[in-house]
Protein backbone atom coordinates (compact mmCIF):
# COMPACT_ATOMS: atom_id res chain seq x y z
CA UNK A 1 0.00 0.00 0.00
CA UNK A 2 1.41 3.31 -1.66
CA UNK A 3 0.03 6.32 0.86
CA UNK A 4 0.71 9.89 -0.12
CA UNK A 5 1.39 12.57 2.12
CA UNK A 6 0.48 15.38 1.92
CA UNK A 7 2.48 18.76 2.31
CA UNK A 8 1.04 22.04 4.46
CA UNK A 9 0.53 24.18 0.68
CA UNK A 10 -1.00 20.90 -0.79
CA UNK A 11 -3.29 20.34 2.03
CA UNK A 12 -4.76 23.97 1.18
CA UNK A 13 -4.95 23.25 -2.60
CA UNK A 14 -7.33 20.14 -1.40
CA UNK A 15 -9.06 22.94 1.23
CA UNK A 16 -9.75 24.85 -1.69
CA UNK A 17 -10.83 21.80 -3.44
CA UNK A 18 -12.68 20.90 -0.46
CA UNK A 19 -14.75 24.26 -0.02
CA UNK A 20 -15.52 24.23 -4.13
CA UNK A 21 -17.24 20.75 -3.85
CA UNK A 22 -19.27 21.92 -0.78
CA UNK A 23 -20.40 25.18 -2.42
CA UNK A 24 -22.55 22.75 -5.08
CA UNK A 25 -23.58 20.73 -2.52
CA UNK A 26 -24.91 24.15 -0.55
CA UNK A 27 -25.99 25.30 -3.98
CA UNK A 28 -28.44 22.70 -4.80
CA UNK A 29 -29.93 22.66 -1.06
CA UNK A 30 -32.72 25.41 -2.11
CA UNK A 31 -33.66 23.27 -5.67
CA UNK A 32 -34.08 19.74 -4.23
CA UNK A 33 -37.73 19.92 -3.78
CA UNK A 34 -40.83 17.51 -4.33
CA UNK A 35 -41.26 16.98 -8.26
CA UNK A 36 -37.16 18.10 -9.18
CA UNK A 37 -35.32 15.29 -11.61
CA UNK A 38 -32.42 14.01 -10.53
CA UNK A 39 -31.06 14.77 -14.21
CA UNK A 40 -32.10 18.41 -13.66
CA UNK A 41 -30.33 18.09 -10.18
CA UNK A 42 -26.96 17.09 -12.38
CA UNK A 43 -27.69 19.98 -14.74
CA UNK A 44 -27.67 22.23 -12.23
CA UNK A 45 -24.54 20.72 -10.07
CA UNK A 46 -22.75 20.85 -13.86
CA UNK A 47 -23.35 24.80 -14.08
CA UNK A 48 -22.36 25.07 -10.49
CA UNK A 49 -18.84 23.50 -11.38
CA UNK A 50 -18.69 25.69 -14.65
CA UNK A 51 -19.39 28.91 -13.00
CA UNK A 52 -16.53 27.97 -10.56
CA UNK A 53 -13.97 26.54 -12.91
CA UNK A 54 -13.60 23.44 -11.53
CA UNK A 55 -15.11 20.29 -13.92
CA UNK A 56 -16.65 16.95 -12.69
CA UNK A 57 -14.79 13.67 -11.51
CA UNK A 58 -17.33 11.23 -12.49
CA UNK A 59 -18.60 12.54 -15.95
CA UNK A 60 -16.61 10.07 -18.27
CA UNK A 61 -15.14 8.46 -15.18
CA UNK A 62 -14.53 4.50 -16.32
CA UNK A 63 -12.01 2.05 -13.91
CA UNK A 64 -11.16 -0.93 -15.64
CA UNK A 65 -14.57 -3.37 -16.21
CA UNK A 66 -17.30 -0.15 -15.91
CA UNK A 67 -18.61 1.55 -18.69
CA UNK A 68 -18.24 5.20 -18.59
CA UNK A 69 -20.01 7.15 -16.01
CA UNK A 70 -22.60 9.46 -17.68
CA UNK A 71 -23.00 12.13 -14.43
CA UNK A 72 -21.57 14.72 -12.99
CA UNK A 73 -22.10 13.84 -9.77
CA UNK A 74 -24.18 10.80 -8.14
CA UNK A 75 -27.96 10.81 -7.19
CA UNK A 76 -28.92 7.50 -4.79
CA UNK A 77 -32.98 7.66 -4.25
CA UNK A 78 -34.48 5.56 -1.22
CA UNK A 79 -33.25 1.73 -1.71
CA UNK A 80 -30.03 2.74 -4.06
CA UNK A 81 -26.82 2.93 -1.90
CA UNK A 82 -24.59 4.40 -4.07
CA UNK A 83 -23.64 5.46 -7.60
CA UNK A 84 -27.43 6.10 -8.97
CA UNK A 85 -27.20 7.43 -12.26
CA UNK A 86 -29.42 10.59 -12.47
CA UNK A 87 -32.70 10.55 -14.35
CA UNK A 88 -36.20 12.17 -15.45
CA UNK A 89 -37.78 10.46 -12.08
CA UNK A 90 -39.23 13.38 -10.57
CA UNK A 91 -38.74 13.23 -7.00
CA UNK A 92 -41.78 12.70 -4.28
CA UNK A 93 -42.42 13.22 -0.84
CA UNK A 94 -41.04 11.20 1.70
CA UNK A 95 -37.91 10.36 -1.05
CA UNK A 96 -34.35 10.49 0.45
CA UNK A 97 -31.69 11.45 -1.98
CA UNK A 98 -28.07 11.03 -1.39
CA UNK A 99 -25.75 13.31 -3.81
CA UNK A 100 -21.98 12.77 -4.12
CA UNK A 101 -20.19 15.81 -5.75
CA UNK A 102 -16.65 15.43 -6.63
CA UNK A 103 -15.22 18.50 -8.26
CA UNK A 104 -11.66 18.60 -9.85
CA UNK A 105 -9.76 22.24 -9.57
CA UNK A 106 -7.64 23.98 -12.31
CA UNK A 107 -4.71 22.77 -10.87
CA UNK A 108 -5.39 19.27 -10.75
CA UNK A 109 -6.91 18.98 -7.10
CA UNK A 110 -10.24 16.57 -6.31
CA UNK A 111 -12.51 17.64 -3.54
CA UNK A 112 -15.26 14.51 -2.51
CA UNK A 113 -18.15 14.95 -0.46
CA UNK A 114 -22.09 13.71 -0.22
CA UNK A 115 -24.96 14.42 1.68
CA UNK A 116 -28.29 13.34 2.67
CA UNK A 117 -31.62 15.18 1.76
CA UNK A 118 -34.93 14.59 2.58
CA UNK A 119 -37.51 15.41 0.04
CA UNK A 120 -40.57 17.25 1.94
CA UNK A 121 -41.32 16.53 5.27
CA UNK A 122 -39.96 12.86 5.01
CA UNK A 123 -40.94 9.56 6.89
CA UNK A 124 -39.90 9.32 10.57
CA UNK A 125 -37.91 6.37 9.04
CA UNK A 126 -35.72 7.86 6.49
CA UNK A 127 -35.43 11.43 8.71
CA UNK A 128 -34.16 8.67 11.29
CA UNK A 129 -31.79 6.77 9.34
CA UNK A 130 -30.15 10.13 7.81
CA UNK A 131 -29.78 11.46 10.71
CA UNK A 132 -27.75 8.24 12.51
CA UNK A 133 -26.00 7.80 9.46
CA UNK A 134 -24.15 11.29 9.93
CA UNK A 135 -23.81 10.73 13.11
CA UNK A 136 -21.97 7.13 12.73
CA UNK A 137 -19.99 9.31 10.04
CA UNK A 138 -18.69 11.87 12.69
CA UNK A 139 -17.81 9.10 15.01
CA UNK A 140 -15.54 7.79 12.88
CA UNK A 141 -14.15 11.09 11.92
CA UNK A 142 -13.78 11.82 15.82
CA UNK A 143 -11.21 8.81 16.11
CA UNK A 144 -8.88 10.50 13.41
CA UNK A 145 -5.36 11.53 14.81
CA UNK A 146 -1.71 10.32 14.60
CA UNK A 147 -1.60 6.97 15.94
CA UNK A 148 -4.38 5.69 16.03
CA UNK A 149 -5.59 3.36 13.31
CA UNK A 150 -8.19 2.43 10.24
CA UNK A 151 -9.47 -0.07 12.29
CA UNK A 152 -10.60 2.42 14.81
CA UNK A 153 -12.40 4.65 12.58
CA UNK A 154 -14.06 1.39 11.08
CA UNK A 155 -14.77 0.17 14.78
CA UNK A 156 -16.30 3.71 16.08
CA UNK A 157 -18.74 3.23 12.79
CA UNK A 158 -20.07 0.10 12.75
CA UNK A 159 -20.71 -0.52 16.70
CA UNK A 160 -22.97 2.85 16.38
CA UNK A 161 -24.40 1.63 13.82
CA UNK A 162 -25.36 -1.72 14.90
CA UNK A 163 -26.37 0.13 18.44
CA UNK A 164 -29.25 1.45 16.31
CA UNK A 165 -30.27 -1.45 14.54
CA UNK A 166 -28.57 -0.55 11.50
CA UNK A 167 -26.11 -1.91 9.33
CA UNK A 168 -22.61 -1.23 7.38
CA UNK A 169 -22.70 -1.86 3.82
CA UNK A 170 -19.05 -3.42 3.26
CA UNK A 171 -18.67 -3.32 -0.64
CA UNK A 172 -17.50 0.25 -0.57
CA UNK A 173 -15.19 2.60 1.58
CA UNK A 174 -13.32 5.63 2.30
CA UNK A 175 -10.53 6.47 0.25
CA UNK A 176 -7.16 8.32 -0.10
CA UNK A 177 -7.30 11.88 -2.52
CA UNK A 178 -5.24 13.82 -3.46
CA UNK A 179 -4.40 14.62 -7.60
CA UNK A 180 -6.11 11.39 -7.88
CA UNK A 181 -9.46 10.51 -7.49
CA UNK A 182 -8.87 7.46 -5.58
CA UNK A 183 -5.93 6.19 -3.65
CA UNK A 184 -4.65 4.60 -0.79
CA UNK A 185 -5.51 3.57 1.57
CA UNK A 186 -9.10 1.94 1.43
CA UNK A 187 -10.71 3.60 4.44
CA UNK A 188 -13.82 0.32 5.85
CA UNK A 189 -16.32 1.71 7.81
CA UNK A 190 -16.61 -1.92 10.19
CA UNK A 191 -13.48 -3.04 11.89
CA UNK A 192 -11.61 -3.99 14.77
CA UNK A 193 -9.70 -1.34 17.08
CA UNK A 194 -6.04 -1.21 17.03
CA UNK A 195 -5.67 -2.81 13.74
CA UNK A 196 -5.23 -1.55 10.07
CA UNK A 197 -2.50 1.27 9.10
CA UNK A 198 -1.44 3.44 11.29
CA UNK A 199 -2.60 7.56 10.81
CA UNK A 200 -0.17 9.95 10.34
CA UNK A 201 0.30 13.65 9.72
CA UNK A 202 -0.57 14.85 6.15
CA UNK A 203 -2.69 11.83 5.14
CA UNK A 204 -6.18 12.64 3.41
CA UNK A 205 -9.37 10.88 3.10
CA UNK A 206 -13.08 10.79 2.82
CA UNK A 207 -14.82 8.84 5.57
CA UNK A 208 -18.17 8.07 3.92
CA UNK A 209 -20.43 5.60 5.45
CA UNK A 210 -23.28 3.69 3.62
CA UNK A 211 -26.02 2.33 6.28
CA UNK A 212 -28.97 0.37 6.04
CA UNK A 213 -32.62 -0.04 7.18
CA UNK A 214 -32.49 -3.22 6.73
CA UNK A 215 -29.69 -5.74 6.31
CA UNK A 216 -26.52 -5.02 4.66
CA UNK A 217 -25.93 -7.29 1.37
CA UNK A 218 -26.37 -4.98 -2.10
CA UNK A 219 -26.49 -5.74 -5.48
CA UNK A 220 -26.16 -4.29 -8.77
CA UNK A 221 -29.17 -2.81 -10.16
CA UNK A 222 -30.20 -3.45 -13.90
CA UNK A 223 -27.21 -3.38 -16.41
CA UNK A 224 -26.15 -0.07 -16.46
CA UNK A 225 -22.88 -1.17 -14.54
CA UNK A 226 -23.01 1.40 -11.48
CA UNK A 227 -26.24 1.57 -9.33
CA UNK A 228 -25.92 -0.20 -6.41
CA UNK A 229 -29.02 -1.02 -4.57
CA UNK A 230 -30.13 -2.89 -0.96
CA UNK A 231 -30.83 -6.71 -2.11
CA UNK A 232 -34.04 -6.28 0.36
CA UNK A 233 -34.91 -2.93 -0.93
CA UNK A 234 -34.31 -1.37 2.36
CA UNK A 235 -33.47 2.37 2.76
CA UNK A 236 -29.83 2.80 2.37
CA UNK A 237 -28.40 6.87 3.56
CA UNK A 238 -25.02 7.55 3.02
CA UNK A 239 -22.64 11.04 4.19
CA UNK A 240 -19.15 11.70 2.60
CA UNK A 241 -16.45 14.12 3.94
CA UNK A 242 -13.10 14.99 2.98
CA UNK A 243 -10.25 15.61 5.92
CA UNK A 244 -6.90 15.61 6.78
CA UNK A 245 -4.65 14.26 9.73
CA UNK A 246 -3.05 16.79 11.72
CA UNK A 247 -0.58 16.86 14.73
CA UNK A 248 -3.28 16.68 17.01
CA UNK A 249 -6.28 15.29 15.37
CA UNK A 250 -8.34 15.95 11.85
CA UNK A 251 -8.86 18.93 9.48
CA UNK A 252 -12.12 19.12 7.84
CA UNK A 253 -11.76 20.25 4.21
CA UNK A 254 -14.94 19.39 2.66
CA UNK A 255 -16.26 22.77 3.95
CA UNK A 256 -18.04 25.76 3.20
CA UNK A 257 -21.53 28.07 4.39
CA UNK A 258 -24.29 25.87 4.43
CA UNK A 259 -22.47 22.66 5.46
CA UNK A 260 -25.12 20.70 7.72
CA UNK A 261 -23.19 21.39 11.69
CA UNK A 262 -21.46 18.84 13.60
CA UNK A 263 -23.03 16.87 15.88
CA UNK A 264 -23.21 18.35 19.75
CA UNK A 265 -20.60 15.51 20.62
CA UNK A 266 -17.87 16.84 18.10
CA UNK A 267 -16.52 20.18 18.71
CA UNK A 268 -13.62 22.17 18.26
CA UNK A 269 -13.63 21.73 14.03
CA UNK A 270 -12.09 24.07 11.51
CA UNK A 271 -14.77 25.64 9.73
Amino acid sequence: MSITIKTAPEIERMREAGRLASEVLAFLTAHIQPGITTLDIDRLGAECMARQGTKSATVGYQPPGYPPYPGHLCTSVNHVVCHGIPNDKPLKKGDILNVDVTVITHDGWYGDNSRMYIIGEGTIAGKRLCQLTSDAMWKGIAQVKPGATLGDIGHAIQTFAEGHNLSVVREYCGHGIGQKFHEDPQVLHYGRPGTGMKLQEGMVFTIEPMLNLGKRDVKEQGRDGWTIVTKDRSLSAQWELMLAVTPTGYDILTWSDGSPPPPAFISGIRT
